[in-house]
């Protein structure tokens, strides 16, 4: 499927498009039914210029889970957004791993997909990532975007083993660092929200690359990024947890050592991306910057 050049730039239509069978590659999140739920005012970040980039609303047992923007040559998501809910934070590791069809192909029922026994690779491997291209890598490990812990139905968490929402992770900074701020935000988020908190979570890579068979496969990312937006919060909360709503940000270096992660501004974040992805000055993960309350323009109504 080809896009116009501005179609990453989120512009709501003025008028319903005629409905249409389930597809997972979209021009726009608003066009797959609920599709737009994984989404803050159903408004995906804005700004972000790539029209190579594929909008994929993830699929599973054919009801949508949440929503990725997808590199087909980096063969890595450039963000995952998702609504948190509310869990234990148990982490599950029989699931399945799945592939994307609809990124190599344009029929089928817009699920993802289990990868098959003895899969044939020319089949989808130019359009994304392969079980193969993680199998020999020692450094890295497939590191989610949307992390199962955040979610709490199984079909929900099932859906987050796709490797279209992963991407290579240094184990230290995986297991480490990385992990604990998705604990730290989870308890957060569980305690104190009282609403419905969207998260995104994205990445910045600089060039380097994961290898096979001689030839460039999957980008390395520099920068693990994630913001959240919960305008429905704990008023009474304690100060040092209130300060960090209705929004926050997080920034970590995807490295052996230096991989602190430090919490930011959404804003600061915003900031740092403009000057690490192609994206414009505009760029704005949140509609209307996660103001509480925010209410929405007539001319969005409709998309509710």
């Amino acid at each position: 499927m080809q896009f116009s050049p501005g179609c990453l730039v989120l512009v709501f239509s003025l008028f319903h498009s005629a409905p249409r069978a389930p597809a997972t590659v979209v021009e726009d999140f608003n066009h797959v039914e609920r599709c737009k739920d994984s989404l803050y005012m159903g408004t995906p970040p804005r700004g972000i210029i790539d029209a190579k980039l594929k909008k994929i609303c993830q699929r599973y047992a054919d009801k949508p889970r949440f929503v990725t923007l997808y590199d087909p040559q980096k063969r890595i998501p450039v963000y995952s957004a998702y609504s948190f809910k509310k869990t234990e934070g148990d982490r599950r590791v029989d699931y399945p791993w799945m592939y994307e069809p609809q990124l190599a192909e344009v029929d089928g029922n817009g699920n993802m997909l289990p990868f098959p026994t003895g899969y044939l690779h020319m089949k989808f491997e130019d359009s994304q990532a392969v079980l193969d291209d993680y199998s020999d890598v020692v450094l890295y490990e497939r590191g989610h975007l949307n992390p199962d812990q955040h979610q709490s139905d199984p079909h929900d968490r099932a859906s987050t083993y796709t490797l279209t929402n992963v991407v290579p992770e240094i184990r230290e900074f995986n297991i480490g660092p990385w992990r604990e701020h998705e604990e730290r935000i989870r308890v957060r988020l569980n305690n104190y929200c009282r609403g419905t908190a969207f998260i995104v979570t994205g990445v910045t890579t600089t060039g380097h690359m994961i290898r096979r068979n001689n030839q460039d496969r999957v980008a390395i990312p520099e920068d693990v990024w994630t913001a959240y937006c919960c305008t429905d919060y704990d008023r009474n909360a304690p100060h040092d947890v209130r300060i960090r709503f209705p929004s926050q940000a997080a920034l970590a270096k995807n490295a052996k050592e230096g991989n602190t992660v430090h919490e930011i501004t959404v804003q600061d974040l915003e900031n740092f991306l403009k000057t690490r992805m192609d994206v414009d000055q505009n760029l704005q993960l949140f509609y209307d910057n996660c103001i509480s309350p925010s209410p929405l323009p007539l001319y969005l109504h409709h998309t509710i």
